[in-house]
Protein backbone atom coordinates (compact mmCIF):
# COMPACT_ATOMS: atom_id res chain seq x y z
CA UNK A 1 0.00 0.00 0.00
CA UNK A 2 2.83 2.64 0.99
CA UNK A 3 3.94 1.78 -2.48
CA UNK A 4 0.81 2.17 -4.36
CA UNK A 5 0.56 5.53 -2.16
CA UNK A 6 4.17 6.88 -3.00
CA UNK A 7 3.59 6.20 -6.92
CA UNK A 8 0.16 7.98 -6.82
CA UNK A 9 1.85 11.18 -4.81
CA UNK A 10 4.76 10.87 -7.32
CA UNK A 11 2.15 11.12 -10.23
CA UNK A 12 0.17 14.00 -8.86
CA UNK A 13 3.34 16.13 -7.92
CA UNK A 14 3.91 15.62 -11.75
CA UNK A 15 0.61 16.35 -13.08
CA UNK A 16 0.49 19.60 -10.26
CA UNK A 17 3.88 20.57 -11.75
CA UNK A 18 2.98 20.07 -15.46
CA UNK A 19 -0.20 22.13 -15.03
CA UNK A 20 1.91 24.85 -13.17
CA UNK A 21 4.78 25.04 -16.05
CA UNK A 22 1.69 25.22 -18.71
CA UNK A 23 -0.13 27.96 -16.72
CA UNK A 24 3.51 29.96 -16.19
CA UNK A 25 3.97 29.98 -19.72
CA UNK A 26 0.68 30.83 -20.66
CA UNK A 27 1.18 33.60 -17.99
CA UNK A 28 4.50 34.46 -19.42
CA UNK A 29 3.30 34.61 -23.17
CA UNK A 30 0.06 37.05 -22.55
CA UNK A 31 2.29 39.18 -20.66
CA UNK A 32 4.82 39.46 -23.73
CA UNK A 33 1.77 40.11 -25.84
CA UNK A 34 0.81 42.83 -22.72
CA UNK A 35 4.15 44.50 -23.30
CA UNK A 36 4.59 44.57 -27.17
CA UNK A 37 0.95 45.65 -26.99
CA UNK A 38 1.44 49.34 -25.13
CA UNK A 39 5.24 49.57 -26.42
CA UNK A 40 3.92 48.97 -30.07
CA UNK A 41 4.90 52.89 -30.69
CA UNK A 42 8.41 52.50 -29.00
CA UNK A 43 9.14 49.40 -31.09
CA UNK A 44 8.02 50.73 -34.40
CA UNK A 45 10.28 53.37 -34.05
CA UNK A 46 13.14 51.25 -32.91
CA UNK A 47 12.53 49.46 -36.50
CA UNK A 48 12.74 52.81 -38.34
CA UNK A 49 16.29 52.93 -37.07
CA UNK A 50 16.91 49.71 -38.44
CA UNK A 51 15.72 50.65 -40.85
CA UNK A 52 17.61 53.97 -41.55
CA UNK A 53 20.73 52.23 -40.15
CA UNK A 54 20.38 49.48 -43.02
CA UNK A 55 20.14 52.13 -45.48
CA UNK A 56 23.54 53.86 -44.64
CA UNK A 57 25.46 50.87 -43.88
CA UNK A 58 24.04 49.66 -47.44
CA UNK A 59 25.09 53.16 -49.45
CA UNK A 60 28.53 53.23 -47.56
CA UNK A 61 29.03 49.42 -48.71
CA UNK A 62 28.37 50.41 -51.93
CA UNK A 63 30.44 53.55 -51.87
CA UNK A 64 33.83 51.20 -50.60
CA UNK A 65 33.04 49.13 -53.78
CA UNK A 66 33.66 52.45 -55.84
CA UNK A 67 36.36 54.41 -53.49
CA UNK A 68 38.90 51.96 -51.84
CA UNK A 69 38.39 54.05 -48.28
CA UNK A 70 37.51 52.39 -44.88
CA UNK A 71 33.81 51.94 -44.34
CA UNK A 72 33.92 54.23 -41.39
CA UNK A 73 34.83 57.39 -43.66
CA UNK A 74 32.63 56.13 -46.37
CA UNK A 75 29.44 56.44 -43.71
CA UNK A 76 30.98 59.94 -42.64
CA UNK A 77 30.30 61.24 -46.58
CA UNK A 78 27.10 59.25 -46.77
CA UNK A 79 25.64 60.90 -44.01
CA UNK A 80 27.11 64.19 -44.94
CA UNK A 81 25.92 64.33 -48.46
CA UNK A 82 22.38 63.07 -46.96
CA UNK A 83 22.42 66.05 -44.93
CA UNK A 84 23.49 68.66 -47.53
CA UNK A 85 21.16 67.25 -49.88
CA UNK A 86 17.87 67.02 -47.69
CA UNK A 87 19.11 70.11 -45.35
CA UNK A 88 20.35 72.20 -48.25
CA UNK A 89 17.02 71.36 -50.33
CA UNK A 90 14.47 71.93 -47.60
CA UNK A 91 16.25 75.56 -46.88
CA UNK A 92 15.96 76.54 -50.31
CA UNK A 93 11.91 75.06 -51.07
CA UNK A 94 10.73 75.64 -47.64
CA UNK A 95 8.98 78.72 -48.56
CA UNK A 96 7.47 77.12 -51.47
CA UNK A 97 6.51 74.02 -49.85
CA UNK A 98 4.98 75.51 -46.46
CA UNK A 99 3.00 78.10 -48.84
CA UNK A 100 1.56 75.27 -50.79
CA UNK A 101 0.66 73.28 -47.90
CA UNK A 102 -0.98 75.75 -46.47
CA UNK A 103 -3.15 76.44 -49.86
CA UNK A 104 -3.80 72.61 -50.34
CA UNK A 105 -5.02 72.43 -46.76
CA UNK A 106 -7.68 75.36 -48.05
CA UNK A 107 -8.19 73.72 -51.68
CA UNK A 108 -8.58 70.70 -50.46
CA UNK A 109 -11.75 71.06 -48.25
CA UNK A 110 -13.39 73.58 -50.49
CA UNK A 111 -13.37 70.95 -53.03
CA UNK A 112 -14.89 68.40 -50.90
CA UNK A 113 -17.69 71.01 -50.43
CA UNK A 114 -18.11 71.48 -54.14
CA UNK A 115 -18.28 68.10 -54.77
CA UNK A 116 -21.08 67.63 -51.89
CA UNK A 117 -22.80 70.38 -53.52
CA UNK A 118 -22.78 68.76 -56.94
CA UNK A 119 -23.51 65.31 -55.85
CA UNK A 120 -26.60 66.45 -53.98
CA UNK A 121 -28.39 66.65 -57.42
CA UNK A 122 -28.26 62.67 -57.11
CA UNK A 123 -30.95 61.19 -54.59
CA UNK A 124 -29.53 58.22 -54.71
CA UNK A 125 -26.08 59.79 -54.04
CA UNK A 126 -27.46 60.69 -50.25
CA UNK A 127 -26.14 58.06 -48.16
CA UNK A 128 -22.84 58.52 -49.60
CA UNK A 129 -23.06 62.44 -48.73
CA UNK A 130 -24.10 61.78 -45.43
CA UNK A 131 -20.56 59.84 -44.78
CA UNK A 132 -18.36 62.15 -46.33
CA UNK A 133 -16.63 64.96 -43.78
CA UNK A 134 -17.51 68.41 -43.39
CA UNK A 135 -15.32 71.25 -44.73
CA UNK A 136 -14.54 72.00 -41.08
CA UNK A 137 -13.69 68.29 -39.96
CA UNK A 138 -11.36 67.90 -43.15
CA UNK A 139 -10.02 71.38 -41.62
CA UNK A 140 -9.37 70.26 -38.02
CA UNK A 141 -7.84 66.63 -39.54
CA UNK A 142 -5.70 68.17 -42.17
CA UNK A 143 -4.09 70.36 -39.01
CA UNK A 144 -3.63 67.36 -37.26
CA UNK A 145 -2.60 64.98 -39.07
CA UNK A 146 1.25 65.96 -39.03
CA UNK A 147 1.13 65.74 -35.08
CA UNK A 148 -0.64 62.18 -35.35
CA UNK A 149 2.16 60.63 -37.62
CA UNK A 150 4.56 60.01 -35.54
CA UNK A 151 6.07 56.37 -34.24
CA UNK A 152 6.39 57.65 -30.46
CA UNK A 153 6.24 61.24 -29.76
CA UNK A 154 2.74 63.21 -30.23
CA UNK A 155 1.99 67.06 -30.12
CA UNK A 156 3.38 69.94 -32.60
CA UNK A 157 7.51 68.41 -32.30
CA UNK A 158 6.20 64.28 -32.59
CA UNK A 159 7.55 64.22 -36.22
CA UNK A 160 10.63 66.39 -35.02
CA UNK A 161 11.37 64.28 -32.36
CA UNK A 162 11.02 61.39 -34.12
CA UNK A 163 13.21 61.95 -36.84
CA UNK A 164 15.96 63.16 -34.91
CA UNK A 165 15.55 59.80 -32.57
CA UNK A 166 15.89 57.59 -36.01
CA UNK A 167 18.35 59.66 -37.60
CA UNK A 168 21.19 59.62 -34.86
CA UNK A 169 20.41 55.93 -33.36
CA UNK A 170 20.37 54.91 -37.09
CA UNK A 171 24.00 56.62 -37.63
CA UNK A 172 25.09 54.90 -34.25
CA UNK A 173 23.64 51.32 -35.81
CA UNK A 174 25.00 51.82 -39.00
CA UNK A 175 28.64 53.07 -37.44
CA UNK A 176 28.74 49.69 -35.44
CA UNK A 177 26.52 47.40 -36.43
CA UNK A 178 28.56 43.76 -35.81
CA UNK A 179 28.56 45.02 -32.34
CA UNK A 180 24.65 44.75 -31.68
CA UNK A 181 24.48 42.02 -33.73
CA UNK A 182 27.09 40.05 -32.15
CA UNK A 183 25.38 41.03 -29.05
CA UNK A 184 21.59 39.79 -30.14
CA UNK A 185 23.75 36.01 -31.16
CA UNK A 186 25.21 35.67 -27.76
CA UNK A 187 21.58 35.76 -26.26
CA UNK A 188 21.00 32.44 -28.41
CA UNK A 189 22.69 29.06 -27.18
CA UNK A 190 25.89 28.03 -28.87
CA UNK A 191 24.50 25.46 -31.38
CA UNK A 192 22.38 27.60 -33.33
CA UNK A 193 24.51 30.25 -33.05
CA UNK A 194 25.49 30.23 -36.29
CA UNK A 195 22.32 29.57 -37.85
CA UNK A 196 20.78 32.88 -35.90
CA UNK A 197 23.60 34.98 -37.75
CA UNK A 198 22.66 33.43 -40.92
CA UNK A 199 19.26 34.58 -40.40
CA UNK A 200 20.18 38.19 -39.32
CA UNK A 201 22.21 38.46 -42.11
CA UNK A 202 19.35 37.41 -44.63
CA UNK A 203 16.95 40.05 -42.77
CA UNK A 204 19.55 42.52 -43.83
CA UNK A 205 20.33 41.57 -46.95
CA UNK A 206 16.33 41.68 -47.57
CA UNK A 207 15.71 45.17 -46.45
CA UNK A 208 18.52 46.60 -47.97
CA UNK A 209 17.84 45.30 -51.37
CA UNK A 210 14.02 46.29 -50.85
CA UNK A 211 15.35 49.57 -49.62
CA UNK A 212 17.54 50.48 -52.75
CA UNK A 213 14.53 49.37 -55.11
CA UNK A 214 11.81 51.86 -52.76
CA UNK A 215 14.01 54.43 -52.58
CA UNK A 216 14.68 54.53 -56.64
CA UNK A 217 11.12 54.01 -56.97
CA UNK A 218 10.06 56.91 -54.39
CA UNK A 219 12.54 59.69 -56.21
CA UNK A 220 11.34 58.81 -60.12
CA UNK A 221 7.29 58.97 -59.06
CA UNK A 222 7.40 62.25 -56.89
CA UNK A 223 9.48 63.83 -60.46
CA UNK A 224 6.83 62.06 -62.52
CA UNK A 225 3.83 63.50 -60.71
CA UNK A 226 5.17 66.71 -59.97
CA UNK A 227 6.55 67.29 -63.20
CA UNK A 228 2.87 66.16 -65.24
CA UNK A 229 0.82 67.99 -62.66
CA UNK A 230 2.96 70.87 -63.81
CA UNK A 231 1.62 70.22 -67.67
CA UNK A 232 -1.35 69.35 -67.01
CA UNK A 233 -1.67 72.93 -65.35
CA UNK A 234 -3.26 71.36 -61.74
CA UNK A 235 -1.97 74.05 -58.45
CA UNK A 236 0.36 73.10 -56.32
CA UNK A 237 2.12 70.50 -58.55
CA UNK A 238 5.23 70.58 -56.20
CA UNK A 239 3.33 69.66 -52.57
CA UNK A 240 1.57 67.10 -54.36
CA UNK A 241 4.86 65.58 -56.18
CA UNK A 242 6.39 65.47 -52.50
CA UNK A 243 3.13 63.54 -51.30
CA UNK A 244 3.12 61.26 -54.51
CA UNK A 245 6.96 60.41 -53.57
CA UNK A 246 6.91 60.12 -49.32
CA UNK A 247 3.53 58.08 -50.03
CA UNK A 248 4.89 55.53 -52.73
CA UNK A 249 7.07 54.06 -49.29
CA UNK A 250 3.49 51.99 -48.86
CA UNK A 251 3.25 49.96 -52.10
CA UNK A 252 -0.41 49.76 -53.65
CA UNK A 253 -1.97 51.59 -50.98
CA UNK A 254 0.18 54.96 -50.83
CA UNK A 255 -0.32 55.81 -54.53
CA UNK A 256 -3.86 55.60 -53.81
CA UNK A 257 -3.52 57.92 -51.13
CA UNK A 258 -1.46 60.06 -52.87
CA UNK A 259 -4.09 60.91 -55.57
CA UNK A 260 -6.92 61.86 -53.56
CA UNK A 261 -5.53 65.85 -53.17
CA UNK A 262 -4.37 65.83 -56.39
CA UNK A 263 -7.89 64.94 -57.81
CA UNK A 264 -10.01 67.22 -55.31
CA UNK A 265 -7.49 70.03 -56.05
CA UNK A 266 -7.59 70.07 -59.98
CA UNK A 267 -11.52 69.72 -59.61
CA UNK A 268 -11.53 72.87 -58.04
CA UNK A 269 -10.32 74.37 -61.79
CA UNK A 270 -12.66 71.82 -63.96
CA UNK A 271 -13.85 67.99 -63.80
CA UNK A 272 -12.06 67.91 -66.97
CA UNK A 273 -8.71 68.97 -65.23
CA UNK A 274 -9.58 66.77 -62.81
CA UNK A 275 -10.45 63.84 -65.43
CA UNK A 276 -6.61 64.30 -66.70
CA UNK A 277 -5.56 64.52 -63.14
CA UNK A 278 -7.23 60.68 -62.86
CA UNK A 279 -5.51 59.59 -66.10
CA UNK A 280 -2.43 60.79 -65.12
CA UNK A 281 -2.21 58.71 -61.58
CA UNK A 282 -3.45 56.01 -63.30
CA UNK A 283 -0.33 56.14 -65.87
CA UNK A 284 1.84 56.62 -63.71
CA UNK A 285 0.90 53.53 -61.36
CA UNK A 286 0.75 51.31 -64.36
CA UNK A 287 4.43 52.90 -65.66
CA UNK A 288 5.56 52.29 -62.25
CA UNK A 289 3.53 48.67 -62.13
CA UNK A 290 4.42 46.92 -65.24
CA UNK A 291 8.02 48.70 -66.35
CA UNK A 292 9.77 50.11 -63.26
CA UNK A 293 8.67 47.54 -60.78
CA UNK A 294 9.94 44.20 -62.87
CA UNK A 295 13.15 46.05 -63.60
CA UNK A 296 13.51 46.69 -59.62
CA UNK A 297 12.88 43.82 -58.36
CA UNK A 298 15.22 41.98 -60.46
CA UNK A 299 18.27 43.53 -58.33
CA UNK A 300 15.92 43.84 -54.95
CA UNK A 301 13.17 41.58 -53.80
CA UNK A 302 9.52 41.10 -54.75
CA UNK A 303 6.85 40.30 -52.16
CA UNK A 304 3.65 38.26 -52.76
CA UNK A 305 1.46 41.50 -53.43
CA UNK A 306 -1.98 39.92 -51.32
CA UNK A 307 0.14 39.23 -48.64
CA UNK A 308 1.65 42.76 -48.55
CA UNK A 309 -1.81 44.39 -48.67
CA UNK A 310 -3.19 42.17 -45.95
CA UNK A 311 -0.04 43.31 -43.41
CA UNK A 312 -0.63 47.09 -44.10
CA UNK A 313 -4.25 46.63 -44.07
CA UNK A 314 -4.29 44.92 -40.61
CA UNK A 315 -0.91 46.59 -39.04
CA UNK A 316 -2.78 50.00 -40.11
CA UNK A 317 -5.51 49.11 -38.55
CA UNK A 318 -3.56 48.32 -35.07
CA UNK A 319 -1.14 51.33 -35.02
CA UNK A 320 -2.68 53.48 -37.96
CA UNK A 321 -0.20 55.69 -40.42
CA UNK A 322 3.25 54.48 -38.81
CA UNK A 323 2.03 50.54 -38.71
CA UNK A 324 0.47 50.88 -42.58
CA UNK A 325 3.63 52.56 -43.30
CA UNK A 326 6.46 49.67 -42.39
CA UNK A 327 3.94 47.06 -42.46
CA UNK A 328 6.12 46.18 -46.06
CA UNK A 329 9.84 45.81 -44.72
CA UNK A 330 8.03 44.04 -41.58
CA UNK A 331 6.69 41.39 -44.16
CA UNK A 332 10.07 41.06 -45.48
CA UNK A 333 11.32 40.30 -41.98
CA UNK A 334 8.25 37.73 -41.57
CA UNK A 335 8.69 36.08 -44.70
CA UNK A 336 12.35 35.72 -43.71
CA UNK A 337 11.77 33.97 -40.46
CA UNK A 338 8.90 31.98 -41.67
CA UNK A 339 10.87 30.54 -44.62
CA UNK A 340 14.19 30.01 -42.42
CA UNK A 341 13.34 29.23 -38.90
CA UNK A 342 10.59 27.17 -39.75
CA UNK A 343 9.88 25.92 -43.54
CA UNK A 344 14.07 24.93 -43.70
CA UNK A 345 14.63 24.30 -39.89
CA UNK A 346 11.14 22.75 -38.92
CA UNK A 347 9.47 21.44 -42.10
CA UNK A 348 13.16 20.45 -44.00
CA UNK A 349 11.93 21.98 -47.11
CA UNK A 350 14.69 23.76 -48.73
CA UNK A 351 12.96 26.53 -49.75
CA UNK A 352 14.35 29.50 -51.19
CA UNK A 353 14.64 32.74 -49.22
CA UNK A 354 13.75 36.50 -50.76
CA UNK A 355 16.86 37.49 -51.70
CA UNK A 356 17.29 33.98 -53.08
CA UNK A 357 14.15 34.87 -55.48
CA UNK A 358 15.09 37.75 -56.68
CA UNK A 359 18.97 37.15 -57.38
CA UNK A 360 17.21 33.71 -59.21
CA UNK A 361 15.73 36.50 -61.57
CA UNK A 362 18.67 38.06 -62.70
Amino acid sequence: MNDQDDQRQASERKFLHRVALVDGLGLVFILVLAALWFAADALLLIFACILFAILLYDASRRLVKLVPIPRQVALGIVVFILLTVIGGGGWLMAPAISDQADKMAALVPKSIEQLQESLKRYDFLESILGGMPTAAQMRSTLGDMLPRAGLFFSGVFGALGNVLIITFIGIYFAAQPFLYINGIVTLVPKDKRVRAREVLDEIGLTLSRWLFGKMCSMLLVGAATAIGLTMLGVPLALILGIIAGLLDFIPYLGPLMAGVPGVLIALTISPELAMYTVGLFIFIQLAEGYLLQPLVEKRTVALPPALTITMQVLLGALFGLAGAALATPLTAVLAVLVSMLYVQDVLGDNVMTPSELSDQKK
